[in-house]
């Protein structure tokens, strides 16, 4: 059951805690009220009057959420394809092979049950890498567009492509097609890197066809606990020589956590000098990196947040893989992720201003219009039966009230039996 029931219309929640920084003020938490009028916010002083007036007795509110790396298009396929061991070799080989059935009517299924998991969870926008070889980025770029539009006013969907490093040449194979389909949908230009003996070259036809259509850019970057992948350093240096101009993202980033910290130090300086925004996906990395069979893994899997946020980088967390052979479990909860990142990057001492990593710092990386608790920003939020952070994180929050343009929604989660059709095993 809900904690309390919020009515539709004007009203001010009153005795509402929420993070400071998102106030724009210092310390942690702070206790405010919250008036809502059409939709919009009217006022965030405490102690104005209204005729609506809801005590919330100290209840945490955080502005809707930016989930900024996923994989909707991967999405909900474990019953059909199962990793065989748990492993990212094992992941890329189970993905390849189910891409058979990824149908327009597949792919749009799942993506759509996902989109439904994530605005009952209190997300309003998403950016999904979506695989973009074997023929498929047409027809997925075309779900893409055809969600968008359906979705609109409720979740704001980006897409990036995904497609491996060495797969990118500017004048041959299929990439060009493939980039021309992403400026055409106004979508980011993605691909994987890992070590190949012409790195350097295959970066640059990758930027020349960002910057001739003009494209920000999102890369899966040294996804493994090698310390000698280093395409990071290269991606940065990159971009700092050609002077591109344009948003760059760079996902996973794992592989400077196993590296000697002097080295790891120069590359996060190179980042920071090049203005790379970082995302890490926690979760999926815990369930993948350093894992062995029959070997209890050594590390966590995740890249230097706390250093890399101290060198001034953009740091963002994000739900990454859902239900696929990259990560069996998730929900596209910006809650969990939350929690699980607390817990696992060990967020929860020091700074106090990690939240923004949720909310504001992804929807910067992605253009997004930023959440806020500003004076005629949408009335969009998460409500919480919780008045502190061990609260918040130490129950899931299923009880939570989801408003948008100050009303609650309905936060019933669709059932796995409708995707019965689409992912039982065949």
């Amino acid at each position: 059951m809900e904690f309390c029931v919020l009515p539709s219309g004007a009203k001010t929640l009153r005795n509402i805690t929420v993070p400071a920084c998102l106030m724009g003020q210092d310390g942690d938490l702070i206790t405010t009220d919250l008036t809502i009028k059409d939709g919009k916010i009217t006022s965030t002083d405490a102690g104005q009057p209204a005729e609506t007036v809801i005590d919330m007795k100290g209840a945490m509110v955080l502005p809707c959420f930016v989930d900024m790396h996923t994989h909707l298009d991967k999405g909900h396929i474990w019953p059909r394809a199962s990793n065989p061991d748990g492993s990212f070799m094992g992941a890329l080989t189970t993905v390849r092979a189910d891409h058979a059935n990824w149908t327009a009517s597949d792919v749009e299924a799942r993506m759509d049950f996902a989109l439904r998991c994530a605005y009952a969870h209190g997300t309003k926008a998403i950016r999904t890498h979506i695989d973009s070889a074997d023929d498929l980025a047409a027809s997925s770029f075309g779900v893409v567009a055809k969600l968008q539009e359906k979705w609109a006013g409720k979740i704001a969907l980006q897409a990036s492509c995904l497609v491996a490093i060495d797969n990118v040449f500017k004048d041959e194979g299929f990439f060009p097609d493939v980039a021309k389909i992403v400026a055409n949908g106004g979508h980011t230009l993605g691909a994987v890197t890992y070590p190949v003996p012409d790195l350097q070259e295959r970066l640059l036809d990758f930027f020349h066809l960002a910057q001739l259509y003009d494209l920000d850019v999102d890369f899966h970057v040294d996804e493994t606990n090698d310390p000698t992948s280093d395409t990071l350093r290269t991606i940065a240096q990159t971009v700092l020589d050609l002077g591109f101009k344009n948003t760059v993202t760079v996902g996973h980033c794992c592989s400077i956590s196993v590296m000697p910290d002097d080295t790891a130090n120069d590359i996060i300086a190179l980042v920071a000098k090049a203005g790379l925004h970082v995302v890490s996906l926690p979760m999926c990395n815990m369930y993948l990196q350093d894992r062995t069979a029959g070997r209890t893994p050594r590390w966590r899997g995740v890249t230097m947040v706390h250093e890399l946020k101290a060198a001034g980088v953009n740091v963002s967390f994000a739900s990454d893989n859902t239900r696929d052979p990259f990560y069996a479990y998730g929900d596209l909860d910006m809650i969990e992720v939350m929690r699980e990142a607390t817990r696992i990057c060990h967020l929860d001492h020091g700074r106090t201003d990690w939240s923004t990593t949720f909310i504001t710092n992804p929807a910067l990386a992605c253009g997004f219009e930023a959440p806020s608790f500003n004076v005629g920003a949408s009335a969009d939020f998460v409500v919480c039966n919780a008045r502190s952070w061990t609260e918040f994180f130490s129950r899931p929050q299923s009880d939570r009230i989801v408003l948008r343009d100050g009303n609650p929604i309905d936060r019933t989660l669709p059932s796995y039996s409708d995707l019965d059709q689409i992912v039982s095993p065949l």
